[in-house]
């Protein structure tokens, strides 16, 4: 008996140590407070816009901590002269699919007129801008070169240099973190709407940091003013922040799609689904003629970091195999820091492409080279190169531009 309540004593110490490491990781992984760009500005800078016409290019990721809407915290301010403003691709609420073009409106709710810079013209043409003084930009970046919303703001601070006014960018995090940079530079001649300038496809920068870039490495030259987060650390992903998440376009809906589009948004340029259409867009993809099966072990073979495949099947109710029963995979990242976001799109490509030679094609648009950024890339995995000496090749450019990255990061 005296043996057994020695053992229950020694169980109980062991789970009440047990229990104190549980809730001191708990403590450790409480979620700390960022404050976005639109909170700094409006307790500590608002001066920056005092007497000025403000025009606002934002979509329904500018909120503050509360979910309030910046067109609402400007308009609603009598310190802030509020006078129009401009939409991006999916709109200044948000309601447009991609590539969908918006027009010229009035916000039903404000009375403002909104200009979209996703229709006839990406930039602010002096007729848009005649009653602005000040240009802000406040929207949520996904960190990935081919996200459009970067580029509408490198068009706007082209806008404003032009027309002499001062451009603001209101900082908000990167989504994946502020470390890692993956993925090929961009090369000039494949300039576009989906990657304007030779940045790697994973930047590893904050918009406010981009535009730092933007504006002397690519000589905009705009009047710029970046409005700095408080608390955040390049470490960061979107998840430890304590800021809710609001998704910036119809298909980004959760922080997991963000780490995952860098890979399967490369899909796009195939005839493979990249799960348009479906609740996990960039979780899923397939197309018809592939096993889920035989695809999904093909690729946990391959022990990539980070990662893991599920055979899966869907149907998608638009773009790429609406209303057909495709097969493919539903990526899993088990590890955020270890996953290689651009290999492990390449690895997915190319085993499409063993795998299924007379089924699998290159859309013919381009597309799949605007999105990798080169014409190389395609002729190597279409040769047999292996992904490991397409990374090789690439690497030089991505380390010559980490340095220059260096001198554009406001976070330390």
């Amino acid at each position: 008996m005296k043996r057994m309540i020695i053992l229950f004593a020694i169980c109980l110490l062991s789970f009440g140590i047990g229990s104190s490491k549980s809730v001191t990781a708990v403590k450790e992984k409480k979620k700390q407070k960022v404050s976005p760009g639109i909170e700094v500005l409006l307790k500590e800078e608002k001066n920056v816009l005092s007497g000025k016409k403000v025009g606002l290019i934002t979509n329904p990721t500018g909120i503050d901590s509360k979910l309030t809407s910046i067109v609402d915290l400007l308009h609603d301010d009598p310190d802030i002269n509020l006078t129009a403003l401009f939409g991006p691709e999916h709109g200044v609420r948000g309601d447009a699919q991609a590539g969908a073009s918006v027009e010229y409106y009035i916000d039903e709710k404000t009375g403002l007129p909104v200009y979209s810079l996703y229709g006839k013209t990406k930039k602010p043409t002096p007729e848009m801008l005649k009653d602005v003084e000040v240009l802000v930009f406040d929207i949520q970046d996904v960190g990935t070169r081919y996200y459009t919303y970067i580029y509408t703001m490198a068009y706007a601070m082209e806008a404003a240099k032009e027309n002499d006014i001062p451009f603001i960018v209101l900082d908000r995090p990167n989504p994946q973190g502020g470390e890692s940079v993956d993925g090929p530079v961009l090369e000039p001649e494949f300039s576009s709407f989906v990657g304007l300038y030779p940045i790697p496809l994973k930047h590893g920068m904050t918009v406010g940091e981009l535009a730092t870039l933007f504006n002397k490495e690519f000589k905009i030259g705009a009047d710029l003013k970046v409005i700095k987060m408080k608390g955040w650390k390049r470490d960061m992903d979107y998840d430890d922040t304590g800021l809710p998440f609001v998704l910036p376009s119809p298909n980004m809906p959760t922080v997991s799609t963000t780490f995952v589009y860098p890979a399967t948004g490369l899909i796009e340029g195939t005839n493979v689904s990249e799960g348009r259409g479906t609740t996990k867009p960039f979780e899923l993809i397939g197309a018809p003629y592939i096993n889920s099966d035989e695809l999904a072990g093909k690729l946990n073979a391959l022990r990539l970091p980070g990662v893991k495949f599920r055979a899966a099947s869907f149907t998608p109710t638009f773009s790429k195999h609406a209303g057909k029963l495709s097969h493919g995979v539903e990526i899993y990242i088990t590890d955020r820091e270890e996953f290689k976001a651009v290999p492990t799109g390449l690895y997915i490509i190319k085993t499409i492409q063993d795998l299924y030679p007379g089924d699998f094609e290159f859309l013919a648009a381009n597309n799949f080279n605007l999105l990798i950024g080169n014409g190389w890339i395609m002729s190597r995995i279409k040769e047999g190169s292996t992904v490991n000496e397409i990374l090789k090749e690439y690497q030089v450019k991505q380390d010559a531009f980490k340095k220059v990255r260096k001198n554009y990061l406001l976070y330390k």
